[in-house]
């Protein structure tokens, strides 16, 4: 069963302008140590960070929390898989969030897929309620 929806288009040159203006303090802020780790090594690091920003907002409105509501940038994080297909991680309030839509005898699934094409990063988040 569908519980949420969310995507997001973002602007790789805004992330890019963001990143040179406000550096780590931009990146600790809104990122998990994993998102920078990951980010940092790419060549195309504005779009790697901007399909995460974008993800984030996806995962947020998919939520319907939006980043408030007791729901923080850092408490949303893009991890991959074994298999390398990226989902997301939610931890405090975004958990809490989460946990609240879940209805009783199911848990929650997060799929998300990001693709960018300069100058455009988009996310798109779907989360399930699966049957324990």
């Amino acid at each position: 069963m569908i519980i949420g929806i969310g995507s997001d288009l973002a602007d790789i040159r805004r992330i890019a302008s963001t990143l040179e203006r406000h550096g780590t303090r931009f990146t600790t802020r809104v990122f998990t140590d994993i998102e920078r780790e990951r980010s940092d090594r790419k060549p195309h690091r504005a779009a790697s960070y901007a399909k995460r920003w974008a993800a984030k907002e996806a995962c947020s409105k998919a939520l319907g929390s939006g980043v408030r509501m007791g729901v923080a940038w850092r408490e949303m994080g893009v991890v991959n898989l074994p298999s390398g297909q990226p989902t997301l991680h939610l931890e405090g309030g975004a958990r809490e969030r989460l946990d609240a839509l879940m209805p009783d005898g199911h848990i929650p699934r997060i799929h998300l897929t990001m693709t960018d094409d300069d100058p455009y990063a988009q996310a798109f988040v779907v989360i399930e309620a699966i049957s324990r």
